[in-house]
């Protein structure tokens, strides 16, 4: 079963009002991520998530619970929120993330 992740760095909820990881742990959810489609269709509610803070050094693990459709960039890339559930911090381990900060491996 394939695995979605997400980039929650503090960096970025400083500059442009995202959430960062403890605002992600807490709410179990990640907003507005720019998911490909290719990368979109393999992903589904009750495969595994994980969220980094890559600066940081955090990560957690959890199941995602769905993936809420919010707009399009202006490249035509569609934006989620990723709802999470049974999200747990666990030991860092690195992930390779493409420029939106998300990966599906």
């Amino acid at each position: 079963m394939p695995t979605l992740i997400i980039h929650a760095p503090t960096w970025a909820a400083k500059k442009s009002g995202k959430r960062n990881f403890a605002t992600v742990m807490k709410t179990l959810i990640g907003k507005d991520y720019a998911i490909y489609n290719n990368l979109h269709a393999r992903v589904a509610p009750g495969c595994k998530v994980v969220v980094l803070d890559k600066n940081a050094k955090q990560r957690a693990e959890g199941v995602l619970d769905r993936l809420i459709p919010t707009h399009k960039t202006a490249n035509g890339i569609k934006r989620y929120d990723v709802g999470m559930k049974q999200l747990v911090s666990v030991k860092y381990r690195p992930e390779k993330l493409n420029r939106c900060g998300v990966a599906v491996i």
